[in-house]
């Protein structure tokens, strides 16, 4: 049976996105929702559920389009996210609030709602209940992750369990839903479409841990972004919360008089921070806990009733997330 390399997959999913038309008017609602699907980005989503249909069915290319309805999802939240944490910049570009204004960013994101669910209905009709509720309880589950972390913001008790179900939900079940999609359409067995979905949630928790190691450990140039924004905003990531549970007395003060600091040194913020970082050993508690999940996730991999080779390519993508640095 041909399989595709998740570098093939990339391409068709890209070439896809490039020659879906907007037809509809006003032209002016859609340009935005191009535009944010224009900007590039990893296209982890759509890769993910063609390649989980591709374990066992040929032409992954045949559910192109409700992969390509799960990244307009993903983009549609990333569009409001940024309206929400007044972000200027997104891989490079000005944010549609920007660029136009929150008004347009509003509308032409709930457009791109809806949009989403478009793509993702058009599926054989004896799969589109089971598609349809898997989406929109998935959808159900990022807005929640979405609440929690914004109330972790006015918080400082929050547990690392916490923040792990967090990004669980905000991050890890898009990818889970991506793959358990694609086996859904490929009419795999039962165990196995949730054995994918367990997979996806653990790429995806060790993704978001890995985001939150880039972000202070990361090269700028190669991130694509200034590191040190999760430090310079107090966010409550994995590495801050341990930070604070492992601290001694010195340590804990001076992370304490960092986290109240009201004016500060944006640079002077961040060295000191990662600093303390460095003496506490959150770094490789961090690799540690992102390399467990990886190690979950080939386990789930190797439990997929099919033989080795049909799931090499799968396996060969996992292994290029695990060794990112952007």
């Amino acid at each position: 049976m041909k399989q595709l390399t998740s570098d093939e997959i990339l391409q068709k999913v890209n070439d896809f996105l490039a020659g879906l038309p907007y037809d509809r008017q006003p032209a002016s609602l859609y340009e935005p929702v191009q535009y944010v699907l224009s900007l590039g980005g990893k296209r982890i989503r759509p890769v993910l559920a063609l390649l989980g249909y591709n374990l066992w069915r040929e032409q992954p290319e045949d559910i192109l389009m409700p992969a390509i309805g799960l990244e307009t999802y993903h983009n549609y939240t990333l569009l409001h996210d940024d309206l929400m944490d007044h972000a200027d910049m997104r891989r490079g570009h000005p944010t549609v609030h920007c660029r136009w204004d929150a008004n347009k960013a509003i509308l032409s994101g709930d457009s791109m709602l809806v949009l989403a669910y478009q793509r993702v209905a058009q599926v054989p009709a004896a799969k589109l209940e089971a598609v349809l509720d898997l989406f929109t309880t998935t959808a159900l589950e990022i807005g929640e992750g979405q609440e929690y972390d914004m109330t972790f913001e006015t918080r400082n008790d929050v547990t690392e369990d916490e923040y792990i179900e967090m990004i669980r939900l905000k991050t890890s079940v898009l990818l889970a839903c991506a793959l358990k999609m694609g086996a859904i359409l490929a009419d795999a067995p039962q165990a196995d479409v949730e054995r994918l979905y367990r997979l996806g949630e653990q790429v995806g928790l060790a993704f978001q841990l890995q985001d939150d190691l880039l972000d202070v450990y990361g090269d700028p140039k190669v991130f694509g972004k200034a590191i040190g924004g999760d430090i310079t905003s107090n966010k409550k990531t994995y590495m801050l919360i341990n930070a604070c549970n492992r601290a001694d007395d010195r340590q804990r003060a001076e992370l304490e008089r960092w986290l109240t600091a009201r004016q500060f040194d944006r640079q002077e913020k961040v060295a000191a921070v990662t600093r303390l970082y460095d003496e506490i050993g959150i770094r490789q508690l961090c690799e540690q806990k992102i390399n467990n999940y990886f190690q979950q996730a080939r386990q789930t991999l190797a439990e997929v009733e099919l033989p080795a080779d049909r799931k090499q390519a799968l396996s060969a993508y996992m292994d290029e997330l695990l060794h990112r640095n952007k």
